[in-house]
């Protein structure tokens, strides 16, 4: 784990709600790097500091996407404030009897034109350019790599499409890379026949180097789903939450705010509700008995 610490820019004037004013720092937590930049959550972190006038610090949990499901969470154990993770962590946690957290109603939304400017990606099916594969089922019996368990674009995903084509055994080896960058390098050194990769990272890491695109093709791509959420604990106050959303949406209002956003992909963020990730929770719940 990694760990930053940022100043306020500002002060309060004024508080209304003492329970907000008791809150003197944010704890950040983000599980989404180094798949999404850790300079994309370090600026969140920065405007979340200068929106509220708490400081803020920012941890990365780097080999699982979302807390698993059953297991200790650091929002139940009061070790965070806010997370950046993917949908079925958000979901898991928000199934139990007392969630220990809630959405966040913001959420960014990334320059893929597919997604028509929603908050929303892809899972892209990729394999190496030299591939025969034209379509997934071609990939049967070959191998696959994953990042981690707890990620939907990269594995919970894919077990639906495998209940789609008939189950499993599918793949003669199933992989676990630990990122989707390193999926995607398992892809084109022709370690694994394919994978399926967050349609943003992939694109990122393209943008960075350029001739990968040489070495992959994307033969699917499965979506769009609902970006990954950010949570917030269920300890914080709704108004200073409220506040951190409507701060994060207007973010790109601000130039230089705006010029760093772009500088990842990310044109603004949305407003998002828990009606947004309900067709994964359905997706879920169908598949605990696979996982």
């Amino acid at each position: 784990m990694q760990m930053s610490t940022r100043s306020p820019g500002c002060c309060f004037n004024s508080i209304s709600d003492l329970r907000e004013n008791a809150v003197s720092d944010l704890r950040l937590v983000s599980y989404l790097a180094p798949s999404l930049p850790e300079g994309l959550f370090d600026a969140v972190a920065t405007r979340i500091a200068e929106a509220t006038g708490r400081a803020t610090s920012l941890r990365f949990v780097t080999r699982i996407s979302a807390p698993p499901r059953g297991e200790s969470d650091p929002f139940s154990s009061g070790e965070a404030d806010i997370g950046f993770l993917c949908s079925p962590g958000y979901v898991w946690m928000t199934e139990l009897q007392l969630p220990a957290v809630r959405l966040l109603a913001a959420a960014p939304v990334f320059d893929d034109p597919r997604t028509e400017r929603r908050p929303a990606y892809f899972s892209d099916v990729i394999v190496a350019h030299g591939s025969p594969a034209l379509r997934f089922e071609d990939l049967r019996g070959g191998t696959w790599a994953f990042n981690d368990p707890c990620s939907w674009s990269g594995y919970l995903n894919l077990l639906g499409r495998l209940r789609d084509v008939g189950g499993v055994p599918f793949f003669r080896v199933l992989r676990e890379s630990g990122s989707h960058i390193q999926s995607v390098r398992l892809v084109s050194a022709g370690e694994v026949d394919g994978a399926a990769v967050d349609s943003n990272a992939l694109a990122l890491l393209l943008r960075r180097e350029p001739s990968l695109a040489s070495r992959l093709r994307i033969i699917e791509s499965w979506g769009p789903h609902p970006i990954q959420p950010i949570v917030a604990s269920t300890r914080l106050p709704s108004a200073l939450t409220d506040r951190i959303a409507a701060s994060l949406c207007s973010m790109h209002l601000d130039e230089r705010s705006a010029e760093r956003l772009r500088s990842f992909g990310v044109v603004r963020f949305a407003p998002v509700a828990d009606d947004d990730y309900a067709s994964e929770r359905v997706a879920l719940r169908s598949l605990q008995g696979s996982t």
